[in-house]
């Protein structure tokens, strides 16, 4: 990553203290509730933390993490990454920051499921929760890479015939695919609305022990994350409107970088 500011500019060290604080707040409030279900019948547990009503406890955690998170994700997307593409419009800037969401999930997901099979195969003591907990998260992750994969400009596309098109050609084209994605989007809203609202309001559950309500807050990021994509695939179109035809080949996707990286890694170990 490189150390230059690319959109937070002064606040960038305000943005890190707060990091920092809330991440320490949280690692303090998890330790002492961790703590307190050693030495206390009455601890609150994995069962607590999604049901935070009465708990004063439960909800200021929640809200250091939830703090935590946000403060992180807009810190790291202040960074661009080796392989990045740059920044194009003032929309991108929000699609990074759910891009770091992502990134930081995935450790989350490792943390987790070290956690049960360490619980399950060492102190056999298997959890209800971590099986469910993973799935709510990478939930959330499936559906944020695929806004940073568009903001990327990564997602698979075919060049062969789109390289033979003249300029106006080729944005005719990119016109036809943003209102494709427009029409699909639409029409997932508009079929899925009611349901999702359903769904969301009254909280569904998941019906197992954890019972968490996965579906109450999965089925409508579904519908909110699937404009965003729409919304930033607009931005490409107009951010892309003027730039040099371009053509590709399959040297274009080898990695220079990491090529370099792991012939110093082989370099090393001999």
């Amino acid at each position: 990553m490189q150390q230059d500011s690319v959109w937070l500019g002064p606040l960038r060290k305000p943005v890190q203290m707060a990091m920092i604080g809330f991440s320490g707040l949280t690692i303090a409030l998890f330790i002492f509730l961790v703590f307190n279900q050693l030495i206390s019948s009455d601890a609150i547990g994995m069962h607590d933390m999604i049901r935070p009503q009465g708990k004063p406890i439960v909800t200021v955690t929640l809200l250091s993490l939830a703090l935590a998170l946000l403060f992180a994700a807009l810190f790291l997307s202040d960074d661009k990454g080796t392989i990045e593409v740059d920044r194009t419009g003032p929309f991108d800037i929000l699609s990074l920051v759910c891009a770091r969401l992502a990134m930081m999930s995935i450790a989350y997901i490792v943390i987790v499921m070290f956690y049960e099979v360490v619980s399950r195969y060492v102190f056999n003591q298997p959890t209800m929760w971590a099986n469910e907990l993973s799935l709510w998260i990478a939930s959330f992750l499936f559906l944020l890479a695929g806004l940073y994969a568009m903001q990327q400009r990564s997602h698979i596309r075919i060049y062969v015939i789109y390289d033979m098109m003249p300029r106006w050609m080729q944005k005719a084209a990119d016109c036809v695919s943003v209102f494709l994605i427009w029409v699909f989007t639409f029409c997932l809203v508009w079929g899925g609305y009611n349901d999702a609202m359903r769904r969301m309001l009254r909280m569904e559950t998941f019906g197992t022990a954890w019972d968490p309500p996965i579906p109450g807050t999965v089925k409508p990021a579904i519908l909110f994350i699937i404009v965003l994509v729409a919304i930033q695939a607009l931005s490409n179109l107009i951010a892309d409107w003027n730039k040099a035809p371009e053509h590709h080949n399959p040297a274009d996707e080898i990695d220079e970088t990491e090529i370099e990286n792991i012939r110093r890694t082989l370099e090393d170990d001999k």
